[in-house]
């Protein structure tokens, strides 16, 4: 047998340490979904007369988003409760990291923003809500509108015609024949342009439906009685927007959580409806972790799925902000 030296030894061990720290920095094309420890809302809202309540308060949660190492693709166990996802899975269709950044942030201010309204009109304060156009909320991958458009893109007009609904983008698509070249005008950010596209049929039952491949939201423009200041740092997307929403009326002297800590999670919609959100084995874990009563979730799938990591925490699903209230009204 061949005699190994210490120095070779040595020198392997070199390699091996050096191959182990690349595999660990080096990042791959998948992206890993890490939970965050629930953070109090209280300290990121502000508004004039605001109260935050003696006991108790609403916690917000999030997940940390990044490219996943080699070495955490290799070995996906490295963290717990971590998962990992292809880029397709993560960034819209034709987006790039730096955009998504963007849609995301966006979707934060639009989330607070909308909040911040359902929460005063709760309180029985004078809201406008004055509708802008056709919000979208979603990009179809390989339909002719990715690469295109973009979430958070608002739709103004189709063909020079006013688009300031969903329900006007709905007549407008309906007179279109599947085939045609249909021209949307979108603002985005401070931008306006016009975007040509060849519609597709929608398939199904509706074979002669022409679609580009987009889902939409109403884009309104809010009118507060009095400024809202709600500051969620370097957090992107909606989904925070239910969590806002209470602290909101919290701070506005309504006892909402009382005395429980209270995590919240969901895309609030100017209606009060709420709507499903990402991450939430994630969210589920960060507010577990945080200690918190209960955490207020999105019925349907995403109460389910939280239901898999509580650990013993009280899951509460609802659909919209006034069952929110109600459930912690009522909450032991």
């Amino acid at each position: 047998m061949k005699h190994v030296t210490p120095g070779r030894l040595l020198a392997l061990g070199v390699v091996l340490f050096a191959v182990a720290v690349a595999l660990y920095v080096t990042p791959s094309n998948e992206y890993i979904f890490l939970p965050d420890k629930a953070h109090p809302v209280a300290p990121l809202v502000t508004m004039q007369g605001g109260r935050d309540p003696s006991r108790g308060g609403v916690y917000f949660v999030d997940v940390i988003v990044r490219k996943a190492t080699i070495l955490e693709r290799l070995f996906g166990g490295l963290h717990r409760g971590a998962d990992l996802y292809p880029a397709s899975a993560v960034n819209p269709p034709g987006v790039g990291d730096q955009q998504r950044r963007r849609i995301d942030l966006e979707d934060m201010q639009h989330s607070q923003q909308v909040a911040a309204a359902v929460a005063l009109r709760a309180a029985g304060k004078h809201v406008v809500l004055r509708p802008t156009g056709a919000l979208i909320d979603q990009v179809v991958g390989g339909m002719p509108a990715a690469g295109k458009l973009e979430p958070d893109d608002v739709i103004v007009a189709v063909d020079g015609k006013p688009v300031r609904t969903r329900r006007d983008l709905s007549l407008a698509m309906a007179a279109r024949k599947v085939g045609q070249t249909v021209a949307m005008t979108v603002r985005r950010g401070k931008q306006t342009l016009v975007e040509r596209m060849r519609t597709v049929t929608a398939g199904g039952k509706t074979p002669k439906r022409a679609v580009v491949g987009i889902l939409v939201e109403n884009a309104v423009d809010i009118r507060l009685p009095f400024p809202v200041s709600i500051d969620a740092g370097n957090v992107g997307g909606p989904s925070a927007g239910l969590a806002f929403a209470l602290e909101v009326l919290e701070k506005l002297g309504r006892n909402v959580v009382h005395g429980h800590k209270i995590a919240a999670t969901g895309e609030i919609f100017p209606d009060g409806s709420v709507g499903p959100i990402g991450g939430i084995k994630q969210k589920t874990i960060g507010a577990r972790e945080a200690g918190v009563d209960a955490f207020l979730v999105p019925a349907g799938e995403n109460a389910r799925d939280a239901r898999k990591e509580a650990g013993g925490l009280r899951i509460i699903p609802v659909e919209s902000f006034q069952q929110a209230l109600h459930a912690l009204a009522t909450l032991r």
